[in-house]
């Protein structure tokens, strides 16, 4: 009789959880994988990534056609009209076939999905549901939730007062929406309902959006932003949020002190970010404890300091990213299996999902001049023929490089593709690329990622289409 249930038990099925699930019994180990929700996925799947890409890719479609957009073309369309239901109902058919698709794969590589919350009893004992299970490992792969806002009450159901999760599924346009945080999350479903009608104010503490983003990129997104429409207040605090009937009263001040003032919302989205997801986990009975941030520390293996308790994803450092949390989820299975699993984490590209789309990869260009001297190049789309033939000229992509060994250290792109753009240099970062290879590598005409190869061009000072 095997002295455990499982090899290896997964706490959490998104997309951290369920590939290392997958991974690890593809290399022959007994797995078994906690999920409490209704269906696999986690966060990113069933109400982050995936639904809030179905309704930005949607609420674009819309606004080129209702707004006549399409018209130069000779595209003329006349009468257009919003069935929100309809375009919800396209977001949970792409939704439902993606985690109906994990599914698939767990039953495929036999993986034993247990349907409950878990918490540790020991080590090697988890109990799921009311029943007590063992592994001889147990990966922690919780996620994250959103981060409140302190004294704001956030009720998705009422949906006047809402996280990410309810701003993906209100039931008819707003007419005025406040958007609390600058980043991601907030400027991507922002411009969903801005696409759709609505106004959209976006309140954020620090001096600019898109805190942590290079400060060309971060100026530059400002500048679109405000291009579309947004209405964005940097350098400024939220101190209330009071509901009244159907509408909301934000009370707003500058964040260096100042007199305030009040901006009257139908829907308020509160996105200043997200924390991982640890109590209930009976860490306690395990003496593991957490940092000062509540993410679990574990070494370049994974390994946690309890042996045989292992930490992938949003829950340890880093950043809280599904394609993070998916290589350290093969990463984590092909070690517990005795090979060699490693994530680079200095090579993690980040995208924003807005329309252009904004990637970055490796360092910032301020990052990168406090660790020594560095080359800059830049380009931008306006001078790129394919952006040109396609009238959609906004952005640049901008390479940063060591100044004596020419290996590039990052890059930013703001353009319409530029999360697909973004693979490019990620992947001549891992090789350890200079900027000269990138420059001397052909690519094909016209395309967008041009613009890749003209940028490493302008870093050795000679660009041909600038």
């Amino acid at each position: 009789m095997a002295e455990f249930d499982y090899d290896v038990l997964v706490i959490g099925a998104g997309p951290g959880g369920y590939v290392a699930a997958i991974r690890a019994a593809q290399l022959g180990l007994r797995t078994a994988c906690a999920e409490s929700r209704e269906t696999l996925g986690g966060t990113c799947l069933n109400v982050g990534c995936i639904p809030s890409k179905a309704l930005l890719h949607a609420s674009e479609k819309y606004e080129e056609v209702s707004s006549g957009l399409l018209a130069k073309y000779g595209v003329k369309v006349k009468g257009a009209e919003l069935d929100l239901d309809d375009m919800m109902d396209e977001k949970k058919k792409v939704v439902s076939s993606l985690t109906g698709g994990i599914e698939f794969l767990f039953k495929k590589n036999k993986v034993e999905w247990l349907k409950g919350l878990a918490t540790f009893k020991d080590a090697h004992s988890v109990e799921v549901a009311g029943k007590t299970v063992t592994a001889k490992n147990v990966v922690i792969a919780t996620g994250s939730s959103v981060t409140p806002l302190p004294g704001v009450e956030i009720d998705n159901a009422k949906g006047i007062v809402v996280d990410s999760t309810g701003a993906l599924d209100l039931e008819k346009v707003p007419g005025h929406m406040v958007v609390i945080g600058g980043g991601v999350i907030g400027l991507e479903l922002g411009s969903v309902w801005r696409r759709l009608g609505a106004k959209v104010t976006v309140v954020e503490y620090l001096d600019q959006i898109l805190p942590g983003m290079d400060g060309d990129v971060r100026k530059e997104a400002a500048k679109l932003f405000a291009k579309q429409g947004f209405a964005i207040k940097t350098g400024t605090k939220v101190t209330g949020v009071e509901v009244k009937g159907k509408k909301a009263k934000v009370s707003v001040e500058p964040a260096a002190g100042g007199e305030g003032e009040t901006i009257e919302a139908d829907v308020v989205l509160v996105a200043i970010g997200r924390k991982p997801n640890t109590d209930g986990l009976g860490l306690d009975k395990i003496g593991l404890a957490v940092n000062q941030r509540g993410q679990i520390e574990t070494d370049h293996e994974f390994a946690t300091a309890v042996s045989g308790v292992w930490a992938i994803g949003d829950v340890i450092p880093g950043p809280m990213l599904a394609h993070k949390a998916e290589d350290e989820g093969v990463a984590v299975a092909e070690n517990i299996a005795g090979l060699t699993g490693i994530v680079n984490h200095d090579v993690i590209p980040a995208v924003v999902y807005t329309h252009p789309e904004i990637a970055s990869v490796g360092l910032t260009e301020e990052q990168a001049k406090e660790k020594g001297k560095v080359k800059v190049g830049k380009f931008m789309m306006l001078a790129n023929s394919r952006a040109k033939a396609n009238d959609d000229t906004d952005g640049f992509v901008k390479i940063i490089a060591d100044a004596d060994t020419d290996r590039v250290l990052g890059v930013h792109i703001i353009a319409s593709v530029a999360g697909t753009m973004i693979a490019q240099a990620a992947q001549a970062m891992e090789f350890g690329a200079t900027s000269e290879d990138i420059a001397y590598t052909c690519h094909a005409h016209p395309t967008h990622s041009e613009a890749v190869k003209e940028a490493a061009m302008a870093v050795l000072g000679k660009p041909i289409h600038m």
